[in-house]
Formats: structure tokens, C-alpha cells, sequence
């Protein structure tokens, strides 16, 4: 029988993921001096704010882009600068900075926010045309770098910042940095910590470092925060305080919903709402996104399941018109479901764009390189990529996928990177919850730990949901009995069963009632 953790086991390997952290503290992050090009960008901006030149915003409608957005927007709005900005549309406008969006502003100076490293015709035209652009991105530095005035990107090879992994509204907020010190003005940058924390964990940053430092911080300034939006989703949801579960589960999601079904403006209004019938006026409608959103998820899910093949180690499915604003999600749930890596493509005119998710040790973007020659672009990470390509190419790819993806073994699919190890029923209770609690937040780097538990009675089996798609238990061993809850369950269970489970613990606040509560990951084994 495998050795099972003890509670003091667990803290020890917790507190081991950030022993060489050399950030662990705000007053120790970076200096905006270490970032190339900051100071260059930084006099030119003033300069235009001092003469009265247009000066224009370019953001991005997923969550990092829309509080880059909102960042920088806010300093302007704050010292009565002019401006104008432009959130391009996924639909209609594509993905950052390009000649139409150039074409439409009237501008002296481009600031580019979350996007841009990759805009080499855009950057050539504001070239032609006088217009001075500046970059600020985080996106991985492909091999030709726009002509641009300015570039601030940490991912540079001669740029000296110490931590490359950071989000788009870091990089913004740097920027904020700069200017205020160019200025020489007194201005509060953590009043933005609030929105940093959101915009580092929904864009799946490290949470090590100076990210671990400015989420912790950022959370208890989102719980102190005055804005109105956070006000309007207290009210609307009856929440007293934010935990990071809520921006991963809650308010990213929210924000993420307009750009993904509609237009990402909605967001950045409903963030910048000056009072808090503002906020709940645009929070309803951002629901009602979020709503739609969930529902086109749950149909194209189940438009995708017909074309998934046991006998192959990857998901590679299309179909005509599928929602581009969901496929990207579609992927991660089918990824969870088989484990193993899935790209959903979405077909219009002659084109399938893609969205790639990895899965256990699979690195999905390593997958997707080795076919580039087939591809119209791509880019991302290990565990999740976009990827564009002509419809004629698309079973050809696919083919090929499947075959670098049949030498996969099984312990490569179902690596589990978060697991921690196995514990006893007996140790699930109140001082586990706490102790896992201290190690908060999780993600990248971090990752939320799993436990395996073996062969524990099911007392009571209940089906939950709308659809009947989740399954409640109350699982018991001698006098414990602990509740867990599997979401969008793949196996069924029924009272008097003895099973393995993989799952996570999270807090169950009931009526003032603090419980520990098991979030199943996996049903491994039924006996």
C-alpha cells in the first residue's frame, strides 16, 4: 500500500515551490528602468501629451488586452489627456494591430497594448505615414520585429527585465510607471493592483515571483476596491469578499464574455462604469453574454463528440461556421474529458481557425510546429495555441497529428502534474482547508494540488444541474463523511459503491458554515 501524506508532508511540499523565489515582496519587483525601450517610450508619450498631439490606445478583447485597455485609459482619463481607442473586434476585425484599424485612426502616436510584437505591416504603414507607434506586448518575439518607434516587451533577448513571464497589463502598467516618473508627478500605481491580479490569472501567468506578490496584494485590494463593477458583481452574485476561485470562475469568465461573443467594448465600459446603476445596467447585459456563452458551449461540445476516435491520441475536429469566440474553450473541455490534446477548428469561407489545447505532458504547440509548413500561422505555449489553416489542408493535418500523437504513452496523456500524492479520509477537515488556503493563489507554477483517495464507501449519490450533468456524493469511511461534488461527471456512481477518487478540496460556505468539500477530478477506479 502506498505511503499516505501527512498534513505537515503536505505544507512542506506547498511551501517548496517558491524557495527560490527572489520577489516576495511589492517593494522588490522590477524597476520600469530594466525594460528596453521604456524610457524612449515613455519621452515620446509625454512629448505628445505636452503638445496636444492625438494620441491613440490599440487593446485586445480577451481579459489581459481589455484591462491593458482599461489601465492605461484610466491614467489619461486621470491627468485629462486626449485620446482615442480602438478594442478590436474578433469577429470583424481580427486579432491586434492591422492596416484597417490604422486606416481608421487619426493618429500621431500608436500605443499598441497586449498586441502589436507581431504587426509588421501595421507598423510599416504608420512608418509611411509619420505616425510614431509604440508596442507594448508580452507575446512570445517572432524572428522579424516590426519597424515600430518603440517596442517594450520583456520577451526581447536584449531586454534586462528579470521576469519575461508577465501579462500584457503589466507590461501596461510599467508603462503608467515610466510616464509618472518622465512626469514627475505623484500617482498611486497600486490603485490598479485590483485589476492586475485578474488580468495575471486569466492570462495563465506563472504564479511565482513578483506575479504570486502583485496577485496576493491585488486580492485584498479587489476586496477593498471602490470601483463600481466590483460593487455591481458583489451585489449581483450576494458575494462579501473575492477568493482567487472567483476571478478564475466568476469575474474573468464575465469579462471574457463579451469579447467572445459580441464586442470586447462592453467590458472595458462596464470596468471604467463611474457608479454602480451603471455597472449593474452593463453587468446585465455581460450575463447575458456569459448565459449565451454557455449555452453555445454546451452545443458545440456535443457537435464535437461524434468525430472523437478512441484509438487516437489527439482530437482534431471542424465544422462549418462554429462559434470562434468558443472553440477555444470547447478544446479545454475536451482535452479534460478523453485526456488527451484537442484542437476545435471553426470553418468560414476557405479558412478553419483553431483553438489547441495540451493535455498531462503533451506539448501541443511542439505538435502543431512540427507541421507548420501547412499552416497560415500560429503561436501560443505548451498548453494552449491558436493555429490558422486553408480548409483543403485540414484532413492532410490532421492525419499527420495523428500520427506524431500514436507514439503518446498513457503516462504521458494522464501525467497529472498537480498530484500531490495520497491521503487518508481522516485527514480531510478543517486544518487541511487552511493549510492549502496559505499557499494560495494557484495556477501556473503553482498549480492547485490533487489527492488520490482509495477505496471510500458511496453513502448517497444525487444528480444535480439543469441537465442532470453533475453528480453530488457523500462519500464515507468509518465516521467521516466528507461531500464531493464531479462536474460535467463521466462516471457513474451509486450508493454502496467503494471507489478510487483523484479530486481537489475547496471551502464550502454554507449559511456561515465552513466545510471542506472535494471537487472529483477523476473517478479512477471503481471496486
Amino acid at each position: 500500500m502506498a505511503r499516505l501524506l501527512s498534513k505537515e508532508e503536505i505544507r512542506r511540499i506547498l511551501q517548496s515551490r517558491f524557495e527560490n523565489d527572489d520577489c516576495t515582496r511589492l517593494n522588490e519587483i522590477p524597476k520600469p528602468s530594466s525594460l528596453k525601450d521604456i524610457a524612449k517610450a515613455s519621452k515620446r508619450i509625454v512629448h505628445a501629451m505636452q503638445k496636444g498631439e492625438r494620441i491613440a490606445i490599440v487593446g485586445d478583447y480577451d481579459v489581459d488586452g481589455v484591462i491593458s485597455s482599461v489601465i492605461l485609459s484610466q491614467f489619461f482619463d486621470d491627468l485629462h489627456v486626449n485620446y482615442s481607442l480602438v478594442i478590436p473586434n474578433r469577429f470583424t476585425d481580427g486579432y491586434g494591430l492591422n492596416p484597417e484599424i490604422v486606416a481608421k485612426l487619426d493618429a500621431q502616436v500608436i500605443i499598441t497594448v497586449d498586441n502589436g510584437i507581431s504587426a509588421l505591416e501595421a507598423a510599416q504603414i504608420c512608418k509611411e505615414q509619420g505616425i510614431d507607434l509604440i508596442i507594448t506586448d508580452h507575446h512570445n518575439v517572432p524572428e522579424v520585429l516590426p519597424e515600430a518607434y518603440a517596442i517594450v516587451n520583456p520577451k526581447q533577448e536584449d531586454c534586462c527585465f528579470p521576469h519575461c513571464e508577465i501579462c500584457g497589463a503589466q507590461v501596461a502598467w510599467y508603462l503608467v510607471a515610466a510616464l509618472k516618473e518622465e512626469l514627475g508627478i505623484e500617482y498611486d500605481l497600486s490603485s490598479f493592483l485590483d485589476l492586475l491580479c485578474i488580468a495575471i490569472m486569466a492570462d495563465m501567468m506563472e504564479l511565482v515571483g513578483m506575479n504570486r506578490v502583485m496577485v496576493k496584494k491585488g486580492i485584498i485590494e479587489l476586496n477593498r476596491s471602490k470601483r463600481p463593477a466590483f460593487e455591481a458583481i458583489r451585489q449581483y452574485y450576494g458575494k462579501a469578499t473575492f477568493e482567487s476561485d472567483d476571478i478564475s470562475f466568476l469575474i474573468a469568465p464575465l469579462i471574457n464574455s463579451s469579447g467572445r461573443m459580441e464586442d470586447a467594448r462592453f467590458s472595458y465600459e462596464f470596468i471604467k462604469s463611474k457608479n454602480v446603476d451603471e455597472a449593474l445596467k452593463l453587468l446585465d447585459y455581460i450575463v447575458s453574454l456569459n448565459e449565451a456563452r454557455k449555452e453555445e458551449e454546451r452545443l458545440l461540445f456535443e457537435a464535437t463528440l461524434p468525430f472523437v476516435r478512441e484509438d487516437e491520441n489527439i482530437i482534431v475536429v471542424w465544422g462549418e461556421e462554429w462559434h470562434e469566440g468558443i472553440v477555444g474553450i470547447v478544446a479545454s473541455r475536451l482535452s479534460k474529458r478523453f485526456k488527451k490534446p484537442a484542437i476545435v477548428f471553426s470553418i468560414r469561407d476557405d479558412k478553419a481557425k483553431g483553438s489547441a489545447r495540451g493535455v498531462g505532458g503533451v506539448n501541443i504547440l511542439e505538435l502543431i510546429r512540427a507541421q507548420e509548413k501547412f499552416l497560415i500561422g500560429y503561436g501560443g505555449h505548451k498548453g494552449a495555441a491558436g493555429v490558422s489553416i486553408e480548409v483543403h489542408h485540414l484532413p492532410y493535418f490532421k492525419e499527420k497529428l495523428v500520427e506524431a500523437a500514436s507514439v503518446l504513452t498513457q503516462e504521458e496523456l494522464e501525467a497529472d502534474n498537480d498530484l500531490l500524492g495520497e491521503i487518508s479520509a481522516d485527514q480531510i477537515d478543517f486544518e487541511l482547508l487552511e493549510i492549502l488556503e496559505n499557499q494560495e493563489p494557484y495556477g501556473q507554477k503553482n498549480p492547485k494540488p490533487s489527492f488520490l483517495l482509495r477505496n471510500i464507501g458511496v453513502k448517497v449519490d444525487r444528480l444535480i444541474g439543469k441537465e442532470g450533468q453533475h453528480l453530488k456524493l457523500i462519500l464515507q469511511e468509518g465516521s467521516n463523511a466528507l461531500e464531493a461534488l464531479f462536474f460535467n461527471y463521466d462516471t457513474k456512481v451509486k450508493q454502496g459503491d467503494k471507489v478510487d477518487i483523484l479530486f481537489t478540496l475547496s471551502r464550502n460556505d454554507y449559511r456561515g458554515l465552513v466545510t471542506p468539500q472535494l471537487m472529483i477530478k477523476q473517478i479512477v477506479k471503481k471496486h
